[in-house]
């Protein structure tokens, strides 16, 4: 799961961070309106904690232009502002959730979790392809319901991959997905991380082919029969 922290304090977005890293999230901080804009180009997430306070802009003023702008991202305030009228003036202008601060960086990642559990987010539900089922709350991944033993690289591979199961996945988009935009990954981690994820399915015996697709990604499908 990948996350945008838009927190202009360096302590604090370091402390949040690091918790949330610690949770599972893949996390990208921007301290800035312009920062966020790039960040959100280059590689979107999957969910938004934003602060409403930044040095070159006002956070509220940046959401409501992404939901203009068709952005559909759950996004989590928290900020220093917290009236009964900043709250409702938040949520109007397309805040999924407001925390006050200070927040707790447990809280934080815990109201995250419950926005990616929506319809139609990233948690909540069990993903399958073959006999292969990935649990996206606990991140395991099961064969004929017997674990399967990867590294948490691997079940991020393993996750893009199932969730456009028979399609191909572009090299770039799987990237975008696993790693954060301060990760420099080598020129070979990602078909690393396929190899050893390929084999660990062969091992288990799984219904399914990884198919490399030369010069341009990679293909998840149910062995034929």
């Amino acid at each position: 799961m990948k996350l945008l922290l838009i927190e202009d304090v360096g302590a604090l977005a370091d402390l949040t961070s690091r918790h949330l890293e610690s949770e599972g999230f893949r996390v990208d901080v921007a301290r800035s309106v312009s920062e966020a804009r790039e960040l959100l180009a280059v590689a979107p997430p999957d969910v938004i904690v934003l602060d409403l306070g930044l040095p070159d802009g006002d956070g509220l003023t940046l959401l409501a232009q992404l939901r203009s702008e068709g952005l559909a991202i759950p996004v989590l305030v928290v900020t220093a502002q917290t009236g009964l009228n900043q709250r409702i003036e938040g949520l109007d202008r397309g805040a999924d959730d407001y925390l006050g601060k200070p927040a707790a960086p447990a809280e934080i990642a815990a109201r995250c979790r419950a926005l990616l559990r929506r319809p139609g987010g990233l948690l909540g539900g069990q993903l399958t392809c073959g006999d292969i089922a990935l649990d996206t709350i606990s991140r395991m991944a099961m064969v004929r319901e017997q674990p399967l033993a990867i590294a948490r690289r691997e079940v991020d591979v393993l996750e893009v991959l199932m969730r456009r199961s028979g399609k191909v996945v572009p090299r770039p988009a799987i990237e975008a997905a696993i790693y954060t935009i301060d990760e420099a990954p080598g020129p070979n981690a990602l078909e690393a991380s396929v190899s050893r994820l390929r084999r660990s399915l062969a091992e288990a015996g799984a219904s399914v082919v990884l198919h490399t697709v030369r010069g341009v990604g990679y293909l998840l499908t149910e062995a034929p029969r």
